[in-house]
């Protein structure tokens, strides 16, 4: 269908349209503004705004501080960023973003969500070579040495995952020597120290991005990056994973770039703000 055939089909309100223009310069600026401040983002003068204005005024889309006459988002745009908030589904949003991600990387891209026994994927999307790494719904990954473990890790509250790191080395004390290395797999290695551990994390808080090479499977790499919701909380990771030989593992490579631009995409669309927080500081270690 052509560009002209679908305006027709989807015809609008232009007079709306153009309106919104100073509701998008509001929402963009964050702050209380003047008119002619809000005219000149929407591209229009301040005569043309203020009808507009008003109409939002009255139907509590804007208001306007009576000290100094600069507008503000008003309690209906309170309540329906409110509802939106509500109704965001972060694996929802995320779910066709990894498709297109998977074409764009070349490699297998999973989302994971914190479980009840960890990050656990939910959804994958397969890459489009015939060499990939498949990964399974279901899957939970190792807190210390998967990369969407360790983003979790990085950005969750630390007192629980030092005690997560903690439940780990019990198991793994109870596991030693009962259970053999699967052929292909890399022997158990012991568990980091929390404050090891702790510079790991700080690492992916500084780049934004966690990494994995051949931790868990010898010749497979993996990255993961975290998105966050309008309250600053890990909700999700963006884990793409691939043969080693052609997964570039570079902080600011090509896949570590797509990782972060379509988790950001989806933190925005939950209502994140453009930095991401900081994890609550550890308690001192005894």
């Amino acid at each position: 269908m052509a560009a002209s055939d679908t305006d027709r089909a989807q015809r609008g309100i232009q007079s709306i349209e153009v309106g919104g223009q100073l509701l998008r310069a509001l929402v963009h600026h964050g702050r209380p503004m003047a008119l002619k401040d809000l005219a000149r983002e929407a591209d229009m003068t301040a005569a043309k705004a203020h009808p507009y204005m008003v109409s939002f005024g009255r139907l509590g889309l804007i208001e306007q501080d009576r000290a100094s006459g600069h507008y503000l988002l008003g309690p209906l745009a309170l309540q329906l960023g409110l509802i939106s908030l509500q109704q965001a589904d972060p694996v929802h949003i995320a779910t066709p973003l990894i498709a297109q991600l998977a074409q764009q990387t070349g490699h297998t891209v999973a989302l994971a969500v914190w479980g009840a026994r960890g990050a656990t994927i939910v959804r994958t999307a397969e890459s489009p070579s015939p060499v990939h790494v498949n990964m399974r719904h279901g899957t939970v990954f190792s807190l210390t040495n998967t990369a969407s473990g360790r983003v979790f890790a990085a950005f969750l509250d630390a007192d629980a995952v030092r005690q997560l790191l903690e439940d780990e080395r019990q198991r793994q004390k109870q596991r030693r020597g009962s259970e053999p290395v699967p052929a292909g797999m890399p022997p158990v290695q012991p568990l980091p120290s929390w404050s090891d551990f702790e510079r790991q994390l700080q690492e992916v808080r500084t780049h934004g991005i966690s990494r994995s090479d051949g931790e868990v499977i010898e010749g497979v790499s993996a990255m993961a990056a975290p998105v966050f919701d309008h309250t600053g909380a890990i909700v999700l990771a963006v884990t793409a994973i691939g043969p080693a030989g052609i997964f570039n593992t570079a902080w600011d490579g090509e896949i570590s770039r797509a990782l972060k631009a379509c988790a950001d995409t989806v933190s925005q669309r939950l209502g994140a703000t453009a930095n991401p927080p900081a994890a609550n500081p550890p308690r001192p270690e005894r």
